[in-house]
């Protein structure tokens, strides 16, 4: 196979930033799958500033990345060309004010909830079944138990692949199922969201509820992806899948959860490549028994480990 000509010293061709910028930096110990190539550079921000400075002066030609907890995500065995931001501290600043939650893009959905608790703020409970940050809630409108991020939503701030910054409302943003209209290549860097006024102890009792139930029907302790694949309009995909057959199916070493089958699992041993595969059979066989195009929601990122782009690991993330 003929290798393609790759510039030899991306590194070199980056703007100066006061973050950090890391060559060839492992992926697969910050992805909750834990499988993955690496990044070609990986670049941490300090702060807002010093990501739009990087991003105005980035050379186009240059691929960029985001790159969250790594919940919600495969990335592929041969790693990311490119560029890959991943947002630090300084984008993780939970603040309440009366009842609205101002959240940066790096929090976790989690800590919200646990903030909005604390304040007294009622509605935002459902982040707490939801693994990943309030930059990928953005992303998709996020959802669980009956809710989802358009219903508590009211701002958002946004950089573009120049660096501007945007303030975006509810039009802006177009939420729809699992999905938002905001350019794919823009960065969010943080939200605002509303709430009522609540009772702390009501609204534990109800985080508690979330909790009790996720550990009863999902893997939450295993090496998975959350929800693999979005649900059709008018059904469920873990109903399709577990009437195809597929509940426990394994390739190599990835499997179909035995407790909820809408969800991939490495159970030690697998390769994005394995979770792929297994992920496109699953697809197969829902539309060979149900005639359902099962869509991904699990994003899948990057190269084939057999890819003439493929990076080779430097050093950890």
């Amino acid at each position: 196979m003929t290798a393609i000509p790759r510039h030899s010293a991306l590194i070199d061709r980056l703007p100066a930033v006061r973050g950090r910028l890391t060559e060839g930096a492992s992926l697969a110990k910050v992805t909750w799958f834990r499988v993955g190539g690496p990044a070609e550079v990986l670049f941490k921000p300090a702060d807002v500033a010093d990501l739009q400075h990087f991003l105005a002066h980035c050379p186009e030609d240059v691929a960029i990345t985001v790159l969250g907890v790594g919940s919600n995500l495969l990335v592929r065995d041969g790693g990311i060309p490119g560029v890959v931001i991943r947002l630090g501290r300084a984008f993780a600043e939970i603040r309440t004010e009366g009842t609205h939650v101002l959240a940066g893009a790096a929090a976790l959905d989690l800590n919200v909830a646990l903030a909005a608790r604390a304040a007294g703020i009622a509605g935002l409970e459902f982040l707490s079944g939801i693994p990943g940050t309030i930059g990928g809630a953005l992303r998709m409108n996020a959802g669980a138990y009956g809710a989802d991020l358009s219903q508590v939503f009211t701002g958002a701030t946004a950089l573009d692949r120049q660096g501007h910054l945007h303030r975006l409302d509810a039009d802006a943003m177009g939420f729809t199922y699992r999905h938002s209209k905001v350019p794919a290549d823009w960065i969010f860097c943080g939200a605002e969201l509303a709430g009522t006024a609540g009772n702390p102890a009501v609204i534990q009792a109800r985080l508690n509820e979330i909790q009790a139930s996720r550990e009863e029907s999902q893997p939450v302790r295993a090496r998975t992806g959350g929800s693999t694949f979005v649900n059709p309009i008018g059904g469920k995909a873990w109903e399709l899948i577990d009437q195809a057959g597929c509940r426990g199916l394994t390739l190599g070493g990835a499997m179909v959860s035995e407790k909820h089958c809408n969800f991939l699992i490495n159970t030690g041993t697998a390769t994005a490549a394995e979770i792929e595969a297994l992920g496109e059979m699953v697809r197969h066989r829902v539309k060979q028994k149900s005639g359902v195009d099962l869509a991904w929601e699990i994003k899948r990122i990057g190269v084939p480990a057999d890819s003439p782009l493929a990076i080779q690991s430097k050093s950890e993330a």
